[in-house]
């Protein structure tokens, strides 16, 4: 027996983003810049380059990132 996933309902400013947005977020007092690499339910997937990676102390060039905490370029 399987259950039917129900529809939900995503912000207009959630339904409005794409693949491969540009978009600016700040982690841990740096401001970062990056390009959407996948878009989640509550959060982003993130593509920056490495020197930012290394900046703010994380280990892969992609990154999560809240909804809540970035902007559209």
């Amino acid at each position: 027996m399987s259950f039917q996933r129900q529809p939900k309902d995503v912000s207009p400013f959630v339904a409005a983003r794409k693949i491969d947005e540009k978009i600016s977020f700040t982690r841990n007092d740096v401001e970062v810049q990056g390009t959407i690499f996948k878009i989640l339910e509550q959060s982003v997937i993130v593509e920056i380059s490495m020197e930012d990676a290394k900046k703010i102390n994380v280990p892969s060039n992609l990154t999560v990132v809240s909804h809540k905490n970035y902007t559209v370029l």
